[in-house]
């Protein structure tokens, strides 16, 4: 285990970043958004996330890279919630329209404490106060990362309220198992035979649709790569795990037959993002210089469903005041 500064924000504090070993992996973790800044597999040179080196590209060019957005990750239509009958208005921080991961100075792009560390191991937390971004009651986040063995990086995320309010907190590396310029030939497997159909805002529609016979269907392992004559099919949904958290279990598969690598995702929570990165573009290079374009990294999001305040059927992510939030994930990297 290793402490060092790695950069400085605009308001001259410090950004520490943890190095970590354990279970054939090592993982570097900065305190700015509890980022997963590097992750590498013992015998594999590229890195397994996108990322940049310094951490000043981070503010200025990051599509959440490895952040941890909250305090509601992903979307919520027009900023609009209400609970126990009350009206909420957040910040409509994407185009002015949509909230999305907890708005423009979401714990995701602040500055973390550095409460533990060892040399497999390190935790952070956060406060995020009463109406941050519009949100009721203040809320204390706590992240906890650490290397397994068997390849295990497994997270943690431990949330309390003083008031009723929205906690959906998510983990957002964009992946990459064999440092190729694109994951569309990655192969990929979700445990969801339901997923939610978005309009052009990308908020879900309302609707619960079935994946059989659609190009959302992953029951089975199949290549990222699918389209036709309109090209690459757009993948930034919401797959449906279940209707509430529950216990861990695989939820997800994916692979590379070039590296042989493999990673398998575990969690409890009742959702899973899968977004392909149709809209990475960053201006600057990535991870040992490396140019990083579309469809350069694949996320899993592990979450509550998104819009789910403005949907009574979805799985819901109210957090009350004496309960104790525990989202717990693990990504397991395996070689042939």
């Amino acid at each position: 285990m290793a402490v060092e500064a790695f950069g400085q924000t605009e308001d001259g504090d410090v950004v520490h970043r943890v190095t970590l070993q354990g279970g054939g992996l090592t993982a570097r973790i900065m305190s700015w958004g509890a980022t997963l800044q590097d992750l590498r597999l013992e015998g594999h040179a590229a890195p397994l996330t996108l990322g940049f080196d310094r951490f000043e590209s981070y503010p200025a060019h990051s599509p959440y890279f490895g952040q941890t957005p909250g305090r509601h990750a992903n979307r919520i239509a027009d900023g609009r919630f209400s609970l126990d009958g009350v009206a909420y208005q957040l910040e409509r921080n994407e185009n002015g329209i949509t909230h999305l991961h907890g708005g423009s100075a979401g714990i995701g792009k602040r500055l973390w404490r550095l409460d533990a560390e060892g040399d497999d191991f390190a935790v952070f937390s956060i406060v995020d106060p009463d109406g941050q971004s519009g949100y009721p009651g203040t809320m204390k986040v706590e992240a906890r990362y650490e290397l397994r063995p068997g390849g295990c990086l497994a997270i943690t995320y431990t949330s309390v309220t003083d008031r009723p309010t929205l906690a959906n907190i998510a983990h957002h590396s964009y992946f990459n198992l064999d440092g190729s310029d694109s994951i569309l030939d990655h192969e990929l497997m979700i445990a969801a035979d339901q997923y939610l159909p978005v309009d052009e805002r990308q908020i879900p529609t309302g609707a619960i649709v079935a994946v059989a016979g659609t190009e959302f269907d992953f029951c089975e392992m199949r290549p990222i790569r699918r389209g036709g004559a309109d090209g690459q099919v757009v993948y930034d949904h919401n797959f449906c795990l279940a209707r509430e958290r529950g216990a861990v279990r695989t939820v997800a598969l994916a692979r590379s037959l070039k590296s042989g690598i493999a990673m398998e995702l575990r969690t409890g929570e009742a959702g899973v993002q899968f977004y392909a990165g149709h809209k990475i573009k960053p201006s600057i290079n990535g991870l040992s210089g490396r140019p990083y374009g579309v469809h350069a990294g694949f996320c899993l999001e592990t979450q509550s469903w998104p819009d789910s305040p403005n949907h009574p059927g979805f799985a819901q992510a109210v957090l009350r005041p004496g309960e104790t939030l525990v989202q717990h994930s693990e990504y397991i990297f395996l070689r042939d």
